[in-house]
């Protein structure tokens, strides 16, 4: 199932919290060679999970963490705005329309329905929250991963070559999206809008409490 869950309620679901952190060290530090650092519970956490971000997450059914993905509003601090902003020739992306989307990871061995779920999930939060765009910066290899899912992001600009290349994009929040995403998820569009609203009850400002 899908779980939306703001960074200061990530203690109310333990068992999620410490295998997401776990999987994020798996994945960006241990295979990636990302330039992160863990603590010694085996945790990859960033500056950015202090500042109460919304986590996407795919949970399974043991409990455990399947997948995830972080939004945080562009009016804030952002990874783009302060790691990478030579990504971009415009001028600096801040919009209380526009979040930006950092860590999608996989738990090892996730399977492949695992990345179209957490697009629908990422998808139902913009909408329900009146997003146009999400922003985000992703390597080389996960731009087929997008297209794959039929959600390719607008190239903001790029850096380095091969597999060694970094980017920036935006995604457009458009409803149609949906049936497509839901099916390549296996997951009903209605059970999706189900989730979030159990998460964030049914009125549109839900999410800003």
């Amino acid at each position: 199932m899908i779980r939306y869950i703001f960074g200061d309620a990530l203690d109310r679901y333990p068992l999620l919290r410490d295998s997401m952190f776990r999987d994020r060290a798996a994945q960006f530090r241990a295979r990636l060679h990302w330039d992160v650092t863990t603590d010694a519970a085996g945790h990859e956490r960033d500056q950015y999970d202090a500042l109460n971000p919304l986590y996407v997450v795919w949970q399974r059914p043991d409990g455990r963490h399947g997948g995830s993905l972080r939004y945080m509003p562009t009016t804030g601090r952002t990874m783009l705005a302060e790691h990478f902003p030579h990504l971009v020739d415009v001028p600096m992306i801040r919009s209380p329309h526009i979040w930006e989307c950092t860590r999608f990871c996989l738990a090892p061995c996730a399977p492949g329905h695992v990345s179209a779920a957490l697009m629908l999930g990422g998808l139902e939060a913009g909408l329900r929250l009146g997003l146009s765009h999400a922003v985000g910066v992703f390597d080389e290899r996960m731009i087929k991963v997008y297209r794959r899912l039929g959600w390719p992001p607008a190239p903001l600009g790029s850096t380095g070559e091969g597999r060694d290349r970094i980017c920036a994009g935006l995604w457009a929040f458009e409803p149609e999206l949906r049936a497509p995403l839901a099916r390549r998820a296996g997951i009903a569009p209605d059970l999706a809008a189900h989730w979030y609203h159990r998460a964030f009850g049914e009125g549109p400002l839900a999410l800003a409490a």
